[in-house]
């Protein structure tokens, strides 16, 4: 039964005019989405590379400076493109791809992507995370909402249940037709993604285990939306009420309850305004050490007990330069003030993402689309983790720094300069994202949500099934 019901259906759907060309004009849209993204890809992996590579040439030919000079001189840290983002962008065009690396300050990524697109960017990009998550969904639609009620409606589920056929059986039958076009285009748009992705001369280590893992991510995604639409289908006894109630769950699930979700986590954990967060960030620093205020009342205490600490009676007695000490001691200070208010930052965001997960308990989309993007290495856990690998190499950029005009120097030199050949010693920045395992294990309750909805979605499917 199973066989023939198959077998029927496809020949169906293959003899619908409506759905071939519905498959052709997706199977279209895929191809130029991936054009699209791996020459945007390829653009940004030459930016990285050369970006890296001048700046960092700048940084090692300062020639002869005072090494706090070069401190407020600074450097850049530079965000790689990684190879998943060809299929899923995630939120990297709104996020910056560099921060600037200075004494006393950590900045924000700059240069973001989306502050130079025009108005008309707010219609939608072409992207293949656009078509797998929205697009193909529909195609579902169009293929599935009248599996059943066309049986009903041309009396065949009568003629069927008098010959005996199982319920559970026809429905399995039609699952797989369903089920099995979707699958060979999500094969051919992750196939020939990998394909290019691994034959590209990247700077980041391609991996198949991710992709694959992603493909799996948007089966499992499709198997539930073809789920809900036959368990609709099964439940009416009209194809046009079908219809309308499966758009009706496409609607709900991919756009509302994503929107809704979305302006209730910054109703309840708001972020501060950049304003406000200055404000803050300004007020503890007055509040503590200035490396370069010799005369505050938190300088004059560091003094008292880094004279006690080295058993001297003047600050020229010490072994080192004191000015440079006195500025590294107020840097490890700001940046426990930065380390502060940043954590307040990831604590909202996290406290965000606790109100997504509860909505994804009746939206599937929404653990994809989060699951999608931190396989791709495009979420916003990515971001704070590149984020934070920058600041911790600015704080030992600095202490690099100022060890060294410490150590070098006297009390009050501050003509002091470093060699030519000082400034190579500095490592690169090098930054690694989460692996795929610690991905994995961070997205664990998107994982589960998506099971359940799997399971669920079936088990409903199965005794809905009986009513036929």
């Amino acid at each position: 039964m199973i066989q023939h019901t198959f077998k029927k259906e496809m020949k169906e759907l293959w003899r619908d005019g409506r759905v071939r060309i519905a498959f052709i004009i997706v199977l279209f849209l895929t191809a130029i989405a991936v054009l699209i993204s791996a020459k945007h890809y390829q653009n940004i992996n030459k930016q990285y590379l050369e970006a890296s590579s001048n700046e960092r040439e700048v940084w090692d030919n300062q020639g002869e400076k005072n090494p706090h000079s070069a401190a407020h001189y600074g450097t850049y840290a530079f965000k790689p493109k990684y190879p998943l983002s060809l299929l899923d962008q995630g939120v990297d065009k709104y996020t910056g791809t560099s921060i600037f690396l200075e004494a006393h300050n950590r900045n924000e990524a700059q240069f973001i992507a989306a502050s130079d697109q025009t108005g008309l960017a707010r219609f939608g990009d072409l992207t293949p995370d656009f078509i797998l998550l929205f697009i193909i969904p529909l195609l579902l639609i169009l293929v599935a909402y009248n599996s059943v009620t066309k049986e009903r409606e041309r009396g065949t589920l009568t003629l069927l249940n008098s010959q005996g056929a199982i319920a559970w059986k026809i429905i399995l039958g039609k699952w797989i037709a369903i089920f099995l076009p979707v699958f060979i285009i999500a094969f051919l748009l992750f196939l020939i993604s990998g394909f290019v992705l691994s034959s590209l001369p990247d700077f980041r280590v391609f991996s198949w285990a991710s992709l694959c893992t992603l493909f799996v991510t948007y089966i499992i995604y499709y198997a539930i939306f073809i789920n809900l639409i036959l368990i609709i289908s099964t439940s009416v006894k009209k194809s046009g009420i079908s219809l309308v109630m499966s758009l009706s769950v496409w609607i709900l699930v991919c756009l509302v309850l994503p929107k809704m979700a979305s302006n209730l986590a910054e109703y309840k954990y708001p972020y501060p305004t950049r304003q406000e967060f200055s404000a803050n960030i300004s007020k503890d620093k007055k509040l503590g050490l200035d490396g370069h205020n010799p005369w505050s009342k938190a300088a004059k205490e560091l003094e008292k007990q880094t004279l006690k600490e080295y058993g001297v009676d003047s600050l020229s007695q010490l072994p080192f330069n004191y000015d440079a000490y006195r500025m590294q001691k107020g840097e490890e200070h700001e940046a426990e003030i930065y380390f502060k208010h940043y954590n307040y930052l990831k604590e909202q965001y996290s406290n965000q993402n606790s109100i997504y997960q509860k909505i994804a308990a009746i939206s599937p989309y929404l653990p994809t689309r989060f699951l999608s993007m931190a396989i791709a290495k495009t979420d916003y856990t990515t971001h704070w983790d590149f984020a934070d690998a920058a600041e911790n190499y600015r704080i030992q950029s600095q202490k690099f720094l100022n060890d060294h005009f410490a150590k070098e120097s006297k009390l009050g030199e501050w003509n002091f300069k470093a060699s030519a050949g000082f400034w190579k010693l500095l490592p690169k920045f090098k930054y690694e994202p989460p692996s795929l395992l610690e991905t994995i294990k961070t997205n664990t309750s998107s994982i589960i949500i998506m099971l359940v909805w799997l399971f669920g979605s079936f088990t409903l499917l199965f005794f809905t099934s009986k009513s036929l």
